[in-house]
């Protein structure tokens, strides 16, 4: 009985294991289609509408091969759309950053379920090879011979070790993706602001 469970133990890891594999690289692979962190090629696109070249910004953010092109192009839009009225663009831009933050943060709540359930399977892993240990122990009269104690005690052991890989592969993956995340989330702001308000220009004194 122990054994089946152990063993299911295993399975669970090991799935849980590839799962968190299959979508550290389906988040890279998101992040790149969606042409996350392309900074630069933003501001480039916010300097020329600031400097004036309206048509060439516009052109650039309407190719939309990147987060922040396509915030860019819902805030121009709306600008050019209803000049007098800035809310509107301050309202495309916003749908649009909240469309792409949710697509960005697609499959975050299933590393986090990683990072929990990871540990608690291989401390069930560790209760389960000690009940087997003692198990063992219990129904042996006079000495015990150590090699029937080696494989609860392996069990007990290599399920904590295996839960605790897990969840800080997921840990760092889920960290890693949520510092992207909250970089693009603050260049979206900045330069939703910017497109619509203009830059703040750090050298000018408070009156």
């Amino acid at each position: 009985m122990f054994q089946i469970i152990s063993l299911t133990i295993y399975i669970a890891l090991a799935a849980l294991s590839f799962f968190t594999v299959s979508v550290a690289i389906y988040k890279v692979a998101q992040f790149a289609r969606m042409g996350v962190g392309k900074r630069k090629a933003a501001e480039k696109i916010l300097d020329d509408w600031l400097s004036g070249k309206v048509d060439r910004a516009v052109q650039a953010a309407s190719k939309r091969d990147s987060v922040l092109a396509r915030v860019l192009q819902a805030a121009f839009s709306g600008v050019r759309a209803r000049p007098n009225d800035l809310s509107y663009a301050e309202e495309l831009s916003r749908q649009t950053a909240i469309i792409e933050l949710a697509r960005m943060s697609e499959r975050m709540r299933s590393l986090d379920m990683v990072v929990q359930s990871a540990p608690m399977l291989g401390l069930l892993g560790t209760v389960i090879g000690m009940i087997d240990a003692f198990s063992v122990l219990s129904q042996t009269d006079g000495a015990v011979d150590p090699t029937q104690l080696a494989s609860g005690i392996y069990v007990a052991l290599s399920t904590t070790a295996a839960g605790l890989a897990i969840a800080l592969i997921a840990f760092f993956v889920a960290t890693w993706c949520e510092s992207r995340i909250d970089r693009e989330r603050n260049m979206m702001e900045a330069l939703m602001s910017a497109s619509i308000h203009g830059r703040v220009d750090p050298k000018a004194k408070a009156a």
